[in-house]
């Protein structure tokens, strides 16, 4: 059991990787706003772009089997 304590004691003290793990916390908090934001109003114009390309894909695939 004195074992035991003494790790947790030594585990609490040891601060390497404290600022790493700052780090990492603060770079989380400025991106997730942004990539919310970008899931939020990008999205929708990128399926937007995506289903007018489909669509004109579909056009000229049609276009192009009907003879002239």
């Amino acid at each position: 059991m004195l074992r035991f304590r003494e790790l947790l004691r030594h585990v609490h003290r040891d601060e390497r990787g404290a600022v790493s793990l700052e780090t990492i916390l603060i770079i989380g908090a400025i991106a997730l706003p942004i990539l919310i934001f970008l899931i939020k109003v990008g999205w929708p114009r990128v399926k937007n772009y995506f289903y007018d390309g489909m669509e004109n894909l579909e056009n000229e695939s049609d276009r192009a089997k009907s003879p002239t």
